[in-house]
């Protein structure tokens, strides 16, 4: 499976962002994210139980600030690899004079990264996947 949060049309809501970024572990694993990881690489890396390591990318993607990729091998055995997918999470507050009523609202913007060759092809190779 590809989850790739950058292509959604709008933004998670700010609460799940914050809340995957206030948890130790999780930002152990975006910093950890030089490069595409697996869990099991992430889990070692970062000394956090798999099982929870899990957990950890699924909150992080759900928020919009993982992708998730599949590396296609020969002999069938797929692996799931994970990056961070922006370049800065800027959360901000507005006035309050878009809605009708007197209070503020917060909100996220993501600055994403251009998508390689690669990633574009893979997103092609899972769109035609997923036809299949």
């Amino acid at each position: 499976m590809v989850r790739d949060p950058s292509r959604e049309p709008e933004p998670p809501p700010v609460e799940e962002v914050l809340d995957a970024l206030a948890d130790d572990a999780a930002r152990r694993i975006v910093a950890a994210l030089t490069e595409p990881k697996t869990a099991s690489e992430l889990s070692e890396e970062c000394d956090i139980p798999l099982s929870t390591t899990y957990r950890k990318l699924e909150k992080l993607t759900d928020a919009a600030l993982l992708s998730e990729s599949t590396d296609i091998r020969r002999d069938g055995q797929h692996t799931a690899r994970y990056s961070v997918s922006f370049d800065a999470v800027t959360v901000s507050v507005d006035d309050g004079a878009e809605n009708d009523e007197d209070r503020r609202e917060f909100d996220v913007a993501f600055s994403r990264p251009e998508r390689t060759r690669d990633e574009r092809l893979a997103d092609l190779w899972s769109e035609l996947r997923e036809e299949t």
